[in-house]
């Protein structure tokens, strides 16, 4: 009896192992992770496709909540807070669900985000933050749902849904200004490096932020590297002295950059650096 129960289990056990068939899933996982600012966000969503039904007001319904997506519910983390439509996000994991309409989309960030799907009805206390975004009618039409991130800068981006024909983008922002600044002040008051004083002259330049703090700090940080000075601190010194006023520093500046592009070989730089001489009469 003992060896026939044995013999029963391991053929059950072989055709259950053997029954483990793997199949393509027709609305497949995805995550995208994108860098905004000091900000790391993450999308996780499923991408059910068109297969030539009718999308939006037919598969997806018009004035419903949807889950935004196929599965489980479409998820979006920051690991710092973030701010959609005036009303801030704490760090952390939300549910994206939508209303989708013809015209427009209402669009909620909700704080469960462990759903199979969207809930019958939205729970006021769980709304972290709410908007509505008109949606573009594109000239191509997309087969696979698609999230993604556009219009990138470094205090926010969009968060761009296309599918069939339509595209919404949802705009945000994230607290980079504050988080740069609270980081320059730390390292300034202790023992900044010369990559320290670049960096920091260089995120003033590019928000165009005091450019005389920018050009002390360029300054410094040519002054530390003169034993080998660095093409891509020269181009950056010539910038700041520019927008400075300061012509002849810069004309200098950018001629240093040169004579080190081209023995580092980097051609980009040296065609950067001659179109500024031109514009600057040199």
């Amino acid at each position: 009896m003992k060896n026939i129960f044995t013999t029963v289990f391991l053929f059950c056990l072989t055709f259950i192992l053997h029954a483990q068939v793997k199949t393509p899933q027709p609305s497949p996982w995805s995550k995208v992770e994108q860098k905004v600012g000091l900000t790391h966000v993450t999308l996780e969503y499923s991408r059910p496709s068109m297969k030539g039904r009718t999308i939006f007001g037919d598969l997806v319904p018009y004035g419903k909540l949807w889950r935004t997506g196929a599965n489980a519910s479409t998820k979006i983390t920051f690991d710092t807070s973030a701010i959609i439509d005036g009303q801030e996000l704490k760090a952390g994991t939300y549910a994206i669900y939508t209303i989708p309409n013809k015209d427009a989309w209402e669009v909620y960030l909700y704080t469960d985000s462990n759903l199979w799907g969207a809930p019958k009805t939205l729970d006021p206390e769980k709304i972290a933050a709410k908007t509505v975004v008109n949606t573009e009618k594109n000239a191509f039409h997309l087969e696979s749902f698609t999230i993604d991130f556009s219009n990138l800068n470094n205090a926010g981006a969009e968060i761009e849904i296309l599918w069939d024909n339509i595209s919404i983008f949802i705009p945000f922002t994230v607290p980079t200004a504050v988080a740069v600044q609270a980081s320059i002040d730390k390292t300034m008051a202790g023992t900044p490096k010369a990559q320290d004083y670049y960096a920091a002259a260089n995120y003033y330049l590019e928000i165009n932020k005091d450019m005389k703090q920018a050009q002390q700090w360029i300054d410094k940080a040519i002054e530390m590297t003169k034993d080998k000075p660095k093409f891509w601190y020269l181009r950056r010194q010539a910038l700041i002295h520019a927008k400075n006023g300061d012509t002849k520093g810069a004309i200098k500046a950018a001629k240093a950059s040169i004579k080190y592009a081209e023995k580092a070989g980097n051609d980009d730089y040296v065609k950067m650096n001659n179109d500024s001489l031109k514009e600057w009469g040199a």
